[in-house]
């Protein structure tokens, strides 16, 4: 079952001023999506952003040292990854 697929169990409470509440029932209204979906995809969207922005990690000695020998490695020919970095990323349609 993928993630889409599988049943929500979790619940999350919100409280909004009115002006927050009608501004999102006029976007789900819009893009005629139920409340859930639209607050859903909108907050995993940002929460996606964040984590793939994150510009500072901490790694233990071992971890670290690992890191840098991947790092400092050799690169091998990889077709597939030479294919994706020759694509224009989404955001430059």
């Amino acid at each position: 079952m993928t993630a889409s697929a599988s049943p929500r169990s979790a619940v999350i409470n919100l409280r909004a001023r009115p002006t927050q509440r009608e501004l999102l029932d006029r976007a789900c209204q819009a893009t005629q999506r139920s409340l859930t979906e639209f607050v859903l995809d909108a907050a995993c969207r940002e929460a996606e952003r964040v984590i793939c922005d994150r510009r500072y990690f901490s790694l233990d000695g071992d971890a670290f040292d690992a890191f840098a020998a991947a790092l400092d490695a050799p690169l091998h020919d990889n077709p597939a990854i030479r294919r994706l970095l020759a694509r224009k990323a989404p955001w430059e349609d």
